[in-house]
């Protein structure tokens, strides 16, 4: 297969190593110096850019019939623009944020958890997620993810950055040294408190699970999740 690079950082390049790895051709690496791009070289793309750069990076390569993954975070107000699109095109896309086998299980075991304590007024939710200094947005689309699916599965309004009084789920966001991340929900009593951990130790984790999805996703059409590529019900 070959793919195409939206973004070059740290991440971009730890996708074209599994890449190669597992024998796919790495034909165009774009970032925010490239002048054109040559898309009949190109059977998928991978998007891990800013947030500035997704959209129109995913825009465009839709119009050109090129199937997209794509793991940036901080763009989402332009998600449902992209999903008509991507069916206005026939074309496929996949939107994670975050690709890790790990926490793609995490999601589905908080989600769980959510529906259990739903009955449980005493217990208050809250999170907490930390990144390294050089990661743009906060909260992490990860925590946005895990507060969403708690508020889809309980009776919580809404999530709010800092701490909340309200009925809304409070997320702290810390920027430390070059944490890869590490996500937490804790539900606290005043007689107890039950806690939920996922802690990334390198990216190694979110670049193979990105390509394992572009190559669940060659030859398909639509707009899937890692609930899909993972077949997690």
């Amino acid at each position: 297969m070959r793919i195409a690079l939206f973004g070059y950082g740290k991440m971009g390049k730890m996708i074209e190593k599994i890449a190669v790895e597992r024998d796919h051709i790495i034909s165009a690496k774009i970032d925010i110096d490239t002048k054109s791009i040559d898309f009949t070289t190109i059977d998928l793309a991978i998007d891990f850019s800013n947030p500035d750069a997704a959209f129109e990076n995913i825009k465009v390569c839709l119009e050109h019939n090129i199937p997209v993954i794509s793991g940036t975070t901080g763009w989402l107000e332009n998600y449902p623009e992209v999903v008509s699109l991507c069916k206005k095109n026939n074309g496929a896309f996949i939107y994670a944020s975050n690709f890790s086998l790990g926490v793609n299980i995490f999601f589905e075991l908080n989600r769980y958890l959510a529906k259990m304590m739903k009955g449980y007024s005493e217990y208050k939710v809250s999170m907490q997620e930390t990144h390294h200094i050089h990661k743009l947005d906060a909260p992490s689309g990860t925590a946005i993810t895990l507060a969403n699916d708690i508020i889809s599965n309980s009776s919580y309004n809404d999530w709010k950055l800092g701490s909340s009084d309200s009925n809304d789920i409070s997320i702290e966001s810390h920027r430390i040294g070059n944490d890869f991340g590490t996500h937490e929900v804790k539900y606290q009593s005043e007689v107890d408190e039950m806690t939920i951990i996922h802690k990334a130790h390198n990216r190694e984790g979110f670049a193979l699970g990105a390509v394992v999805a572009a190559e669940w996703l060659l030859g398909k059409k639509g707009v899937f999740s890692m609930k899909d590529v993972l077949n997690l019900g």
